[in-house]
């Protein structure tokens, strides 16, 4: 995937759009967009332990409260590697970054 160049004041222009309570509070909606998409799941999976595991119960627990469907939040932070998970899919971590 090429990487997108995100200048600070884009990334906070989103966040705020999509996240109008704040970092902390719930997403108002999941964007299409591409780069909003990553610049939104960035920030979710910062809401996550680097080095602790987790079970699928646990990231639920932690997206339900952000967004209703959190199912779909789940499968994007996996298929954008943010996070990680075993592949009996009991265990989810936060995926380490590719070191260039």
């Amino acid at each position: 995937m090429q990487a997108m160049t995100v200048t600070n004041e884009e990334k906070q222009k989103v966040l705020s759009n999509y996240f109008k309570q704040g970092l902390d509070g719930p997403l108002s909606q999941f964007p299409s967009k591409e780069k909003r998409k990553l610049i939104i799941l960035e920030a979710i999976a910062d809401r996550f332990e680097t080095e602790t595991r987790y079970t699928e119960k646990e990231v639920n627990a932690v997206l339900q409260t952000m967004y209703e469907d959190f199912a779909l939040i789940r499968r994007a932070l996996i298929d954008y590697g943010f996070l990680a998970r075993s592949l009996d899919c009991t265990e989810y971590w936060v995926a380490e970054e590719e070191q260039s």
